[in-house]
């Protein structure tokens, strides 16, 4: 007989605003406490010093995840110049040191070099495994861990104040660390630099206009009595496949790819509802695609020619 899962059977994303000091895994028990969820889990992990979105996943959502840790993401961060650090961040022993100041025009000189696909080895204090065991782990050991540079996208990059420190927004990519990023524009400049503050303010369709704060789910536990009449915003599973094609099916579809089967479409008519949900049923290539059941997710679909095969369904 099947173990009974502890918990409520609940599916569906959470836009969640991290505040600083509190680790992505504290955010995800607080809020596994808070609603009770069977199965809770994190679109990509930030760094306790961070604030900002970290999108939060229940129950059958979990299964997209890989989806928003693909996303794009945007950061506003503050460099403290003069300072290289060991975690690339202000709770780092210091490096080097420089008494040079960066004008604007300066650092505005070198943005295009960190623009674009660019090269980019991880901080030491990362969570990058090395022979299976974490590089912070063995950073904190004392040892080097030999990390390799990898490639990653910096879509934008700009300076939205200037004193001192300098504050920048940027857009990137899947893997981009902004520490590095800091780092590597402090030893360009000659004049080194670590990240003081570190704002994620939007991953793919999740911004900071309508998260909602760690401590609303603080205050479901402080009161569980009101739980029932809380709404924390609780958003559909297919709210991080904006860019993914959707198929709605029929009910008989439905049944079929709720038991894991294919299904062959070769009339025009059905071949057209692949066109209308833009899914190039021609391509060579199969097309990864949400089949819809009444507006809801049912299952992540692979489209060959005519052919759809369920690859991930929702059990919902």
């Amino acid at each position: 007989m099947a173990r009974k899962k502890k918990g409520i059977p609940i599916h569906g994303w959470i836009n969640l605003s991290k505040p600083v000091g509190v680790t992505s895994t504290q955010a995800v028990g607080k809020i596994r406490r808070a609603t009770k969820a069977q199965k809770v889990g994190h679109g990509g992990t930030l760094d306790p010093l961070a604030s900002g979105i970290l999108p939060i996943a229940l129950g059958e959502a979990t299964k997209t995840v890989n989806f928003i840790q693909d996303a794009t993401k945007e950061y506003e961060f503050e460099v403290t110049w003069g300072e290289q650090r060991t975690t690339d961040d202000s709770e780092g022993d210091v490096l080097h040191s420089s008494d040079k100041t960066p004008s604007k025009e300066a650092i505005e000189a070198i943005l295009d070099e960190f623009v674009g696909e660019i090269e980019q080895t991880p901080p030491q204090f990362s969570a990058i495994k090395i022979d299976g065991e974490r590089a912070y782990d063995i950073a904190r050991d004392g040892d080097h861990a030999d990390i390799k540079s990898r490639m990653v996208t910096i879509h934008s990059l700009e300076i939205i104040d200037h004193e001192e420190k300098t504050i920048f927004i940027t857009s990137c990519g899947k893997g981009t660390y902004i520490r590095a990023l800091a780092r590597d524009m402090g030893q360009k400049l000659g004049c080194f630099g670590y990240i003081s503050a570190l704002k994620r303010i939007k991953v793919g369709d999740f911004s900071l206009e309508n998260a909602i704060s760690l401590d609303f789910f603080q205050e479901m536990i402080d009161n569980p009595s009101q739980k029932e009449n809380m709404d924390y915003g609780l958003l559909p599973i297919q709210a991080v496949l904006g860019d993914i094609p959707a198929l709605a099916v029929k009910e008989e579809e439905m049944v079929r790819i709720k038991n894991g089967n294919p299904l062959t479409f070769l009339s025009k008519d059905d071949l057209g509802r692949l066109e209308v949900a833009n899914i190039d049923w021609k391509s060579d290539e199969s097309t990864t695609a949400l089949a819809l059941y009444n507006d809801h997710a049912l299952a992540m679909i692979d489209v060959y020619g005519g052919k759809i095969q369920p690859v991930r369904v929702f059990n919902i």
